[in-house]
């Protein structure tokens, strides 16, 4: 496992790298080889085919073989880092211990301890929902737990898969701060987790909420940042005009209304749109400043397609095979699987 020394000490003197230096030496080495062709990223291991943010699901995303394991963390109230996409118990996905779907809209998990979420079951969509009929070929997998993080590293290190990343997107809404722990004692949590596990070098952080980008610049310069944005929708977290909540006070309108040169002023080393909000003129921008693209969430080859043809370093997926394949018909290096159970 490569590894880059935070601090480079000379003599009685402490030097500390650039954050610029420290991210393209991280970038480049991540990059060697074949470019890095096309990261192929399984969005929440794959919710398509197997329930999502699983054990499960990770298993068979490594096993199919993917580049990067796409996932979503929280931290309870005893302080475990857990993966799930929602900030509590999902309606849609947890059963207690009777069979029953949890009431709406779910306790958070900063009010619950590690052993009680342990308790749900979330390896089966809640039939009428509305969740269900957009993945209808997902299959359940009964008695399915919500894993922690280090469960999902035990995982990794058993499939014998030491190139595999893991782009981690802390669940955090600036517009909820009830719902989760602080800014600081999430990325404290996380990166302190990341860091006994000695996954540093294979881990991106991501987030809509830039406020946890940047103390994970601050705490540990050599993880790459990865930041993403939606422009449409009631779900828009950035416009071109002002900051939002989102936005961590960068406004675009200081960076003549551009998100690239925004991000790249932030400090980060990846833009992560939403694919539709994406053109292969912006594409073009933020690679002339330094920045990787990898959209979001990609399900259709004709759109897989033309986010490869515009030529983005990335695609998050909820069906990591078709992804694959498409991949595979462009002429792309697929990565190898390393079959494992969970």
């Amino acid at each position: 496992m490569l590894s880059f020394p935070l601090v480079l000490s000379l003599g009685l003197r402490t030097v500390m790298p650039s954050r610029a230096a420290t991210i393209l030496t991280v970038l480049s080495v991540l990059t060697a080889g074949e470019a890095m062709a096309l990261d192929l990223e399984a969005h929440r291991g794959g919710r398509a085919l197997l329930p999502e943010n699983t054990l499960p699901a990770f298993a068979n995303a490594l096993s199919m073989g993917v580049d990067t394991l796409e996932l979503d963390v929280g931290v309870t109230a005893d302080g475990a880092v857990i993966i799930s996409h929602e900030r509590g118990l999902n309606p849609d996905l947890a059963r207690d211990a009777n069979g029953a779907y949890v009431a709406p809209p779910g306790t958070p998990f900063v009010r619950l301890r590690l052993e009680e979420v342990g308790s749900y079951d979330v390896g089966q969509l809640r039939p009428d929902s509305a969740y269900a009929k957009q993945f209808p070929e997902q299959r359940a997998v009964p008695g399915t737990r919500i894993p922690t993080l280090r469960q999902l590293f035990a995982l990794v290190r058993k499939s014998g898969n030491d190139r595999v990343r893991f782009n981690i997107e802390t669940k955090i809404d600036p517009n909820h701060p009830d719902e989760s722990l602080d800014p600081q004692g999430f990325v404290t949590k996380l990166l302190g987790l990341i860091e006994a596990e000695k996954f540093s070098e294979r881990v991106m952080i991501q987030s809509f909420d830039w406020r946890t980008l940047q103390l994970v610049q601050q705490q540990a310069p050599t993880i790459p940042t990865v930041y993403l944005t939606l422009q449409r929708g009631s779900g828009q977290t950035v416009v071109l005009d002002k900051a939002t909540n989102w936005t961590a006070g960068f406004s675009p309108a200081d960076h003549g209304g551009s998100l690239p040169r925004t991000i790249k002023a932030a400090g980060g080393a990846i833009w992560s749109p939403y694919f539709g909000d994406v053109t292969a003129a912006l594409v073009s921008e933020a690679h002339g400043l330094g920045l990787r693209v990898v959209v979001w969430t990609v399900n259709k080859p004709e759109d897989m397609t033309r986010m490869i043809e515009i030529g983005v370093d990335g695609i998050i997926s909820d069906r990591p095979d078709l992804l694959r394949q498409v991949a595979g018909e462009k002429g792309l290096a697929l990565p190898a699987g390393t079959p494992v159970a969970p």
